[in-house]
């Protein structure tokens, strides 16, 4: 446990400062803001998920991956926005959010059709990439046109605080980046020794500790986000990091090596994060399209988190 919990901090930490290092060295190199701003928000909130899906591949805990994507994608929405709403009502207004709720359904059910084999070939993983890039490509071609929408003023205002100096980044980055790696194996480790500790499987850990440690800072940013009154800004952050870890995570973890899926994730937590992600669409349209995520609905969420993770200790 002491592991974990240590492999955690310094997970967190590696990957924000990660992060910082390259947005700001991307930007002193010449690449497009907005790019970098995409790939700060999305890559930024799920590098821990992303490094620690990957090296538990590796290590043949497939179930360690799937489930620490998946019970992120879970603990998300039901934990995170749940708190928020209960925090002030989400108004979803932005329409890129409104195309980026359908969007979010139809890659969680991408995701669900290529589970149901038990299996997660090269192929499929490498389908989830080529999804994810297309989606990137769509994105920046939305925000082009629609420059003036909430999604991008949270871009602007993540790049507008990297304070950096960009001869430190040289540093950082890699440094950094060895940190990161080498903490991910810290909570790889502490999970499987946790798992084995309690008797519970890999899978049951990642979908509990692990992913909820590894959402983090979608946490820390969604707070921050309805402290500040942007509770959209909040929605939009959980869509682009589910959206990320179901691409992107998985679409990595499955490039390197094929993942077996366990039953009990197609039986089991499929269903929980599909319905979710249904759920969030019909609070999100609302009527007229203009959704609402009301104190109500918030406890609903979490109610459904709570009742989910108590599912899973009991299974």
């Amino acid at each position: 446990m002491t592991w974990l919990i240590v492999g955690l901090i310094a997970l967190l930490w590696s990957a924000d400062r990660f992060v910082s290092s390259a947005s700001v060295l991307a930007g002193h190199w010449g690449m497009p803001p907005l790019l970098i701003g995409m790939i700060v928000v999305g890559f930024g909130t799920s590098a821990p998920e992303m490094t620690v899906s990957v090296l538990s591949t590796l290590q043949g805990n497939s179930g360690l991956a799937l489930g620490n994507a998946y019970g992120s994608n879970i603990t998300n929405i039901a934990l995170i926005l749940g708190i928020t709403a209960l925090i002030s009502p989400i108004q979803v207004q932005s329409e890129i959010v409104k195309k980026e709720l359908p969007l979010l359904l139809a890659v969680t059910s991408v995701a669900a059709w290529q589970l149901f084999d038990g299996r997660i070939s090269r192929l499929e993983a490498l389908v989830l990439l080529g999804l994810f890039c297309g989606l990137l490509v769509w994105n920046l071609i939305q925000s082009r046109r629609v420059p003036t929408d909430a999604l991008i003023a949270d871009v602007d205002d993540s790049m507008g605080k990297q304070t950096l100096a960009p001869r430190a980044c040289y540093v950082w980055l890699p440094l950094s980046l060895v940190i990161l790696v080498l903490s991910s194996r810290l909570v790889v480790f502490g999970a499987v020794d946790l798992a084995q500790w309690f008797g519970l499987s890999d899978l049951i850990i990642g979908l509990t500790v692990v992913a909820i440690g590894t959402s983090l800072p979608e946490l820390a940013s969604t707070l921050v986000a309805a402290r500040r009154g942007e509770q959209e800004l909040a929605l939009g952050n959980v869509i682009g990091s589910n959206l990320f870890n179901t691409l992107v995570v998985i679409g990595l973890a499955g490039s390197v090596m094929p993942l077996d899926v366990p039953p009990e994730v197609v039986q089991r937590d499929l269903p929980v994060m599909l319905g979710l992600t249904v759920l969030l669409l019909i609070f999100g349209i609302g009527r007229k399209g203009i959704g609402r995520i009301n104190r109500l609905e918030g406890a609903a969420l979490l109610a459904i988190f709570v009742g989910y993770t108590a599912v899973l200790i009991q299974w």
